[in-house]
Protein backbone atom coordinates (compact mmCIF):
# COMPACT_ATOMS: atom_id res chain seq x y z
CA UNK A 1 0.00 0.00 0.00
CA UNK A 2 1.45 3.74 -0.70
CA UNK A 3 0.13 6.89 0.30
CA UNK A 4 -1.00 8.76 -2.77
CA UNK A 5 1.28 12.06 -3.50
CA UNK A 6 -0.51 14.28 -6.14
CA UNK A 7 1.73 15.59 -8.64
CA UNK A 8 2.08 18.10 -11.01
CA UNK A 9 1.45 17.46 -14.78
CA UNK A 10 4.36 18.17 -17.15
CA UNK A 11 3.17 19.67 -20.47
CA UNK A 12 4.77 21.15 -23.06
CA UNK A 13 3.66 22.95 -25.85
CA UNK A 14 4.69 23.35 -29.42
CA UNK A 15 2.98 25.64 -31.32
CA UNK A 16 4.28 28.80 -33.79
CA UNK A 17 2.16 31.42 -33.28
CA UNK A 18 2.77 34.05 -30.34
CA UNK A 19 -0.89 34.67 -29.91
CA UNK A 20 -1.49 31.25 -29.41
CA UNK A 21 1.09 30.38 -27.50
CA UNK A 22 0.10 33.44 -24.45
CA UNK A 23 -3.45 32.08 -24.89
CA UNK A 24 -2.40 27.94 -24.10
CA UNK A 25 0.04 29.33 -21.40
CA UNK A 26 -2.69 31.18 -19.42
CA UNK A 27 -4.51 28.46 -19.95
CA UNK A 28 -2.15 25.91 -18.30
CA UNK A 29 -1.15 28.44 -15.11
CA UNK A 30 -5.12 28.37 -14.81
CA UNK A 31 -5.51 24.67 -14.30
CA UNK A 32 -4.75 23.51 -10.86
CA UNK A 33 -1.55 20.71 -11.18
CA UNK A 34 -0.38 21.79 -14.39
CA UNK A 35 2.76 23.25 -15.11
CA UNK A 36 4.09 24.06 -18.52
CA UNK A 37 7.59 22.96 -18.74
CA UNK A 38 9.10 23.92 -22.14
CA UNK A 39 8.21 25.23 -25.43
CA UNK A 40 9.16 24.79 -29.24
CA UNK A 41 7.94 26.69 -32.27
CA UNK A 42 9.07 24.60 -34.86
CA UNK A 43 9.21 20.72 -35.97
CA UNK A 44 13.49 21.10 -36.07
CA UNK A 45 13.46 21.87 -32.60
CA UNK A 46 10.67 20.29 -30.74
CA UNK A 47 11.79 16.79 -30.12
CA UNK A 48 14.95 17.42 -28.93
CA UNK A 49 13.30 19.84 -26.02
CA UNK A 50 10.65 17.41 -25.54
CA UNK A 51 13.04 14.60 -24.93
CA UNK A 52 15.32 16.24 -22.69
CA UNK A 53 12.52 17.72 -20.65
CA UNK A 54 10.37 14.68 -20.63
CA UNK A 55 6.73 16.07 -20.05
CA UNK A 56 3.98 14.17 -19.12
CA UNK A 57 2.06 15.72 -21.92
CA UNK A 58 2.84 17.27 -25.42
CA UNK A 59 0.44 19.55 -27.10
CA UNK A 60 1.26 19.59 -31.08
CA UNK A 61 0.36 21.59 -33.56
CA UNK A 62 0.42 20.31 -37.04
CA UNK A 63 1.79 23.44 -39.32
CA UNK A 64 5.05 24.52 -38.11
CA UNK A 65 8.14 25.52 -39.44
CA UNK A 66 11.02 22.89 -40.38
CA UNK A 67 8.36 20.33 -41.01
CA UNK A 68 4.81 19.13 -39.40
CA UNK A 69 3.38 18.20 -36.24
CA UNK A 70 3.01 14.26 -37.68
CA UNK A 71 6.59 14.32 -38.64
CA UNK A 72 7.45 15.15 -34.59
CA UNK A 73 4.47 12.85 -33.71
CA UNK A 74 6.37 9.92 -35.55
CA UNK A 75 9.52 10.23 -34.05
CA UNK A 76 8.58 11.05 -30.25
CA UNK A 77 6.44 8.03 -30.76
CA UNK A 78 8.85 5.62 -31.46
CA UNK A 79 11.42 6.97 -28.63
CA UNK A 80 9.25 7.96 -25.57
CA UNK A 81 5.73 6.15 -26.90
CA UNK A 82 4.61 6.77 -22.97
CA UNK A 83 4.33 10.76 -23.28
CA UNK A 84 1.02 11.16 -24.03
CA UNK A 85 0.22 13.41 -27.18
CA UNK A 86 -2.59 15.99 -27.79
CA UNK A 87 -2.53 17.53 -31.43
CA UNK A 88 -3.80 20.91 -32.07
CA UNK A 89 -5.07 22.23 -35.52
CA UNK A 90 -7.08 24.57 -37.39
CA UNK A 91 -7.45 22.05 -39.75
CA UNK A 92 -9.50 19.74 -37.68
CA UNK A 93 -10.55 17.37 -40.92
CA UNK A 94 -11.28 13.05 -40.13
CA UNK A 95 -8.39 12.47 -42.68
CA UNK A 96 -5.65 14.38 -40.28
CA UNK A 97 -7.72 13.10 -36.71
CA UNK A 98 -7.30 9.86 -38.02
CA UNK A 99 -3.60 9.87 -39.24
CA UNK A 100 -3.12 11.50 -35.94
CA UNK A 101 -5.06 8.50 -33.99
CA UNK A 102 -2.59 6.02 -36.39
CA UNK A 103 0.64 7.61 -35.02
CA UNK A 104 -0.22 7.69 -31.26
CA UNK A 105 -1.46 10.80 -30.48
CA UNK A 106 -4.40 10.74 -27.57
CA UNK A 107 -6.44 13.24 -28.90
CA UNK A 108 -7.21 15.76 -31.48
CA UNK A 109 -8.32 19.11 -30.80
CA UNK A 110 -9.57 21.61 -33.50
CA UNK A 111 -8.22 25.38 -32.27
CA UNK A 112 -11.23 27.09 -33.49
CA UNK A 113 -14.16 25.24 -31.40
CA UNK A 114 -12.05 22.79 -29.19
CA UNK A 115 -9.92 24.48 -26.34
CA UNK A 116 -12.16 24.43 -23.82
CA UNK A 117 -12.27 20.57 -24.33
CA UNK A 118 -8.55 20.06 -24.61
CA UNK A 119 -8.37 22.26 -21.20
CA UNK A 120 -10.87 19.66 -19.99
CA UNK A 121 -8.99 16.84 -20.64
CA UNK A 122 -5.66 18.27 -19.33
CA UNK A 123 -7.40 18.79 -16.21
CA UNK A 124 -8.47 15.60 -16.03
CA UNK A 125 -5.49 13.97 -16.53
CA UNK A 126 -3.84 16.76 -13.34
CA UNK A 127 -6.55 16.16 -11.61
CA UNK A 128 -5.99 12.10 -11.53
CA UNK A 129 -1.97 12.76 -11.01
CA UNK A 130 -1.42 10.37 -8.32
CA UNK A 131 1.76 8.75 -8.03
CA UNK A 132 2.59 5.96 -5.22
Amino acid sequence: MCSAVKRTLRVFLVEDSPILVDRLRAMFASIEGVSQVGHAASAGNALPRILAEHPDVVVLDIKLSQGTGFDVLRALHEQAPEITVFMLSNFATEPYRRLAAELGAQDFFDKTNELEAMRAAIAGRAAAGVTC
